[in-house]
């Protein structure tokens, strides 16, 4: 009987496992390809099934070939099976059933059909050459990359065909008369009679089988321990673009993930600076237990965070009920300081909606001030085992202090001339700037002299949404 079959993708071992609960993004990868592998193996099982059935339809026209197609119908059912049980880490379901798949293997290949009415040596099922499909179990069993389990699987196959061929040579009785009668007919040509001995188990033949056949596991075996160490080098790498997405806008991170080392490089480099924080977070703080406030302030930030990145801006750091952008990091861009309006105007618009939700659920409004600036700063990282990438300079205080502007001026949003002047120079959209109100003179805590200020005053509430872009 010749029968072919698509190997399990097995499970993984306990290093790995180990290795997945230190790494999500290690596990996110074992378990694609882990899935990819097994859907693979099922459907390459089927396909394989479907060829040798009618292979050997073929080759033995009769209705005792049924037994085989029972055996085959059972590899086909045992995959789907571990298809269905199969998981990343250690599974002792699935194990079990990739033995029980060998042990059906050499079922089929090694015990004669019982419905069939030839008489023959037992001996005669093992030159048929069938071994050579073990291979193809192995083969396949590297798709879910456990090395383990794949030398397992050469191993279990080693012991299982030996273990059924000294089994059938200790109990099998030979045909009387057929070896005598071959040494005669070969003029007593002994090396020719163990070749073509019916009755001959030919055991070194099975031993050299075993021998290649668990060579060539250790072989794949090591083969999938590297494609292993590949999936945790490229997990590494996911994990280093995920946080990256959490303080840079995708296209940002996409600009890094191409470039060796850009954050290395302290620059000075025209930024745009916005400063947004919570007024009043003590009182709403003081009415409401830890875990209220923890979720508004998830709220709060995951609202924000949202139009920073809209905006293709880069967060910087949160300040407990606030947060620090900057646009035009760590890369510049020709529309900066427009982007960084455009997301104050935004954040208000975002802040309008969510306030609306929580008037229908009787909760108080969150109310905010913005400051947003742009000039000259300091970019790079800073720091020695853990490093930060900051973003430093007086124009950095000259946004905090904007933003501080807005409880005294009774503000929405506080922008610096510069910025007005940088926003008019890149060609933003006029409409970023309807609302503001001129303020000369204006004294900002700790610098020596006075600014010019444009205030988007709180009464303004009804436009604060204009010009965000949604």
């Amino acid at each position: 009987m010749a029968v072919t079959a698509s190997a399990p993708a097995p499970a993984l071992d306990s290093d790995e496992a180990i290795f997945t609960q230190e790494s999500p993004y290690a596990l996110d990868a074992l378990t694609e390809h882990k899935r990819n592998g097994l859907e693979l193996a099922v459907r390459a099982r089927w396909v394989a099934m479907a060829v040798t059935a009618a292979f050997l339809v073929y080759v033995n026209p009769e209705w005792d070939v049924l037994y085989y197609h029972f055996i085959l119908a059972l590899l086909c059912l045992n995959g789907w099976l571990i298809r269905r049980v199969g998981r990343v880490g250690q599974s002792r379901l699935e194990m079990l059933l990739i033995f029980a798949d060998l042990a059906i293997m050499t079922a089929g290949m090694v015990i004669p059909n019982p419905f069939s009415s030839e008489d023959l040596p037992l001996a005669i099922q093992y030159r048929y050459g069938n071994f050579i499909y073990f291979f193809i179990i192995l083969a396949a069993g590297t798709l879910a990359y456990s090395w383990r389990t794949v030398i397992a699987i050469g191993s279990w196959t080693v012991l299982i065909w030996l273990s059924a061929a000294f089994t059938a040579w200790w109990f099998a009785l030979p045909q009387a008369g057929l070896s005598a009668a071959l040494l005669e007919a070969v003029e007593g040509n002994q090396s020719l009679v163990s070749l073509v001995d019916p009755n001959d188990f030919a055991l070194h033949q099975r031993l050299q089988e075993a021998i290649v056949f668990f060579l060539v596991a250790v072989t794949l075996g090591v083969s999938s321990r590297r494609f292993y160490q590949l999936i945790q080098n490229n997990a590494g790498l996911e994990r280093e673009r995920a946080n990256l997405s959490r303080y840079f806008s995708p296209n940002v991170v996409q600009q890094l993930s191409q470039n060796d080392e850009p954050l290395k490089q302290t620059r000075r480099q025209d930024v745009a600076i916005l400063f947004i924080d919570i007024i009043g977070f003590t009182r709403l703080a003081a009415e409401r237990d830890a875990y209220q406030v923890i979720d508004l302030l998830r709220d709060f930030h995951g609202r924000m965070e949202l139009e920073v990145f809209r905006h293709q801006g880069t967060l910087d750091k949160y300040l407990g009920d606030g947060l620090m952008a900057t646009f035009g990091t760590p890369l510049a861009g020709p529309h900066d300081a427009t982007n960084a309006l455009a997301c104050a105007r935004a954040m208000l618009a975002s802040l309008a909606d969510w306030n609306a939700e929580r008037r229908r659920y009787g909760e108080a409004e969150i109310h905010v001030g913005i400051g947003v600036h742009f000039g000259e700063t300091v970019l790079g990282n800073i720091g020695a085992n853990r490093l930060e990438y900051a973003v430093i300079g007086n124009a950095v205080n000259i946004a905090a202090r904007l933003e501080e502007r807005t409880r005294e001026l009774d503000a929405l949003i506080v922008i610096s001339e510069a910025l007005r002047q940088r926003v008019q120079n890149e060609g933003g959209q006029l409409d970023l700037q309807t609302g503001f109100v001129e303020h000369r003179g204006c004294e900002l805590r700790g610098l020596t002299l006075p600014m010019t200020l444009w205030v988007l005053p709180r009464q303004a509430d009804a436009l604060a949404g204009s010009g965000s872009g949604r």
